[in-house]
């Protein structure tokens, strides 16, 4: 199933879900460079929601870009399996060798602001990250290591703990709480 038939069948969880939705599609539908980053306006990424065996805790970074500790992922750079990328950028940006994904089932979905902001030297304008997250899954007593282009550390925390940790108000209250309460309605079902 490509993309475009795995967000259609989606079933979203609230109306920013559903809203995002529309806009990722329409986004795919009518940019064929949403793939790469060279689309000035948008471009597709993914990241992962990484929780131990018990689900009570997950994996976040402290992103060298935003300033804060967030969750692990990228853009897609030409790659259209998203799941692909969430794995990659896991590895890249955790040192996690074992992490494995729950399901290959899309977890969430955003449509992300991104401020215009200085990468490698050169200024990145200000653009939308199309963002599918995966739920995957890592041992806690697996060794974890930094990415120094990337993020200045890599941490277990709790839930609850996480969302805390993030110094972005949109993240914390609309997307890290959001995937709490999925995965926990997921773990009562």
């Amino acid at each position: 199933m490509n993309l475009i038939e795995e967000l259609k069948a989606y079933q979203p969880f609230n109306e920013q879900e559903e809203k995002d939705r529309k806009l990722i599609l329409r986004c795919l539908e009518t940019m064929p460079d949403v793939f790469e980053r060279s689309n000035p306006i948008a471009h597709m990424t993914a990241s992962a929601w990484i929780v131990n065996p018990k689900r009570t805790k997950t994996v976040m970074c402290w992103h060298n870009i935003y300033r804060s500790w967030s969750w692990l992922g990228g853009h897609a750079d030409g790659e259209r399996d998203l799941l692909k990328v969430a794995l990659k950028e896991t590895r890249e940006e955790s040192g996690l060798t074992n992490v494995v994904p729950i399901s290959d089932q899309i977890f969430s979905l955003e449509s992300l602001t991104v401020d215009g902001h200085v990468h490698h030297g050169v200024y990145v304008s200000s653009h939308l990250h199309l963002n599918v997250t995966y739920l995957l899954q890592a041992e806690e007593n697996e060794a974890i290591r930094m990415n120094p282009d990337e993020n200045s550390g890599v941490s277990w925390f709790s839930l609850d703990e996480a969302v805390q940790k993030s110094s972005e108000p949109w993240f914390r209250d609309h997307v890290y709480s959001k995937l709490n309460e999925k995965l926990r309605q997921m773990q009562a079902e």
